[in-house]
């Protein structure tokens, strides 16, 4: 794909990135039907095809027309709106979950391209003043660990006197195991996050008690959110200041020879992953950020480099194995590219996994997007609880605390992260 580049965006770095992310686009679309929101709403404005010729409308300063317009384009959908007010309201109904990178025959990196075009749509558009209260109390309240934990314990306490669609929202009151004490020689970091302590506290000290089989002590990091939020609702420079504040708490630890980060949050591994790129321009911290991504590693990783066979489970994958459904989060296959690493687990685990249809397809979560895209997230859950319960399982796995909450909300049958399962498998063999 070309790109002019208008006036103001020539000899930026952002757009010269822009630029570079844009040009293996071939437009053939065989992205479209990988894209949650098309198969959804079956709009090109709406798939990454129709948003990415829409930054490129951007870019370039030009204002959409006829002439030259693809024909599975219809300009009668943008109509009423500017340029600019068109990339933002279509690129913020994207869910960010980079299903269409892993069908991209080019291999354009949607992804980055996504977060420049929202930076770019929020200089270039300000939004409502209710619209901007609104984005900033989210972000305010995610972020904030404290903050986050004290509205969750004020809706569990007030929960009983609100409106049924309202109450089914309060996550229901849960507390951690407890966290192994014995010493080991291998050290490795873990994440604790913005909102999984208040959410799923236990998903955490369940990965300690299972890498303490393995020899290997876990130390929590408590810095609060990795960043991701802010990123990707077009605040860069507080997302850097995350970055860069969590690079600081950890790199005591590095320094003191911890052999990896371990994030059992898929969507926050995802945004570790990127430091290394996000602040390759700053001076100060491009070779630390690197360093840390480099250390980054899921949980899923850790496991399967090392189970060996002394931890091998004694249960019978048969009929009388637990039936799970996984729902691989679209961080831990698309952002990761961990796909079926979670499913060996399992499998090795003595789990008996549901056959899932459209495996690939967006729970609706996606961090923020199930609080400001309510209707669109509702509609993409309902889709996915139907793959994922069709197969009549015992209880949902999945990877992300953000997954694991919104599908908690509707489903009939217990959700957890898979390393819970894992650690009561192990728990139940004596392991």
């Amino acid at each position: 794909m070309e790109v002019e580049l208008a006036e103001r965006y020539r000899d930026t770095e952002i757009g010269r990135e822009a630029e570079t992310l844009l040009s293996p686009c071939v437009q053939c679309g065989q992205c479209t039907f990988r894209c949650p929101t098309f198969r959804l709403l079956n709009d090109e404005w709406d798939g990454p095809r129709g948003r990415i010729y829409l930054i490129r409308q951007l870019l370039e300063g030009k204002e959409l027309g006829a002439a030259g317009l693809p024909p599975a384009y219809s300009l009668k959908a943008l109509e009423g709106r500017t340029l600019g007010a068109n990339v933002q309201h279509h690129l913020d109904r994207c869910l960010s979950c980079r299903s269409c990178e892993a069908s991209c025959p080019q291999g354009v990196r949607y992804g980055r391209l996504l977060d420049i075009g929202r930076e770019l749509a929020e200089r270039e558009v300000p939004r409502p003043l209710r619209d901007r209260l609104t984005r900033w109390a989210v972000r305010a309240t995610v972020t904030h660990r404290p903050l986050f934990s004290s509205a969750v314990r004020l809706g569990q306490i007030l929960g009983r006197f609100m409106p049924p669609d309202h109450r089914t929202r309060i996550p229901a009151v849960r507390r951690a195991g407890p966290w192994p004490k014995r010493s080991h020689s291998r050290t490795m970091l873990i994440w604790q996050g913005c909102v999984q302590p208040t959410l799923m506290p236990d998903i955490n000290a369940a990965t300690a008690r299972v890498l303490d089989r393995f020899g290997i002590r876990l130390i929590p990091c408590n810095t609060g959110c990795c960043g991701a939020v802010s990123q990707h609702m077009a605040a860069t420079s507080e997302a850097q200041a995350f970055m860069r504040k969590n690079i600081d708490a950890l790199w005591p630890h590095i320094e003191g020879g911890a052999e990896a980060l371990v994030l059992t949050a898929s969507g926050c591994g995802m945004h570790f992953r990127d430091y290394g790129h996000l602040l390759r321009d700053d001076p100060i911290y491009c070779e630390k950020a690197r360093r840390v991504s480099e250390l980054t590693k899921d949980i899923a990783e850790i496991v399967a480099a090392e189970w060996h066979d002394e931890f091998q489970s004694a249960t019978d994958p048969g009929q009388g194995a637990r039936r799970i459904a996984f729902q691989s989060s679209c961080s831990l296959q698309h952002g990761e590219k961990l796909n079926g690493v979670v499913e060996q687990i399992l499998t090795r685990a003595g789990f008996r996994l549901a056959r899932t249809a459209y495996p690939f397809m967006c729970c609706g979560a996606a961090g923020t997007y199930s609080i400001l895209q309510r209707a669109l997230s509702l509609s993409l859950r309902a889709a996915k609880l139907d793959t994922l319960l069709a197969s009549r399982p015992e209880a949902i796995a999945t990877a992300n605390v953000g997954c694991l909450a919104h599908l908690a909300e509707a489903s009939p049958v217990p959700v957890s992260h898979w390393i819970q399962l894992l650690d009561e498998a192990f728990l139940a063999e004596g392991v």
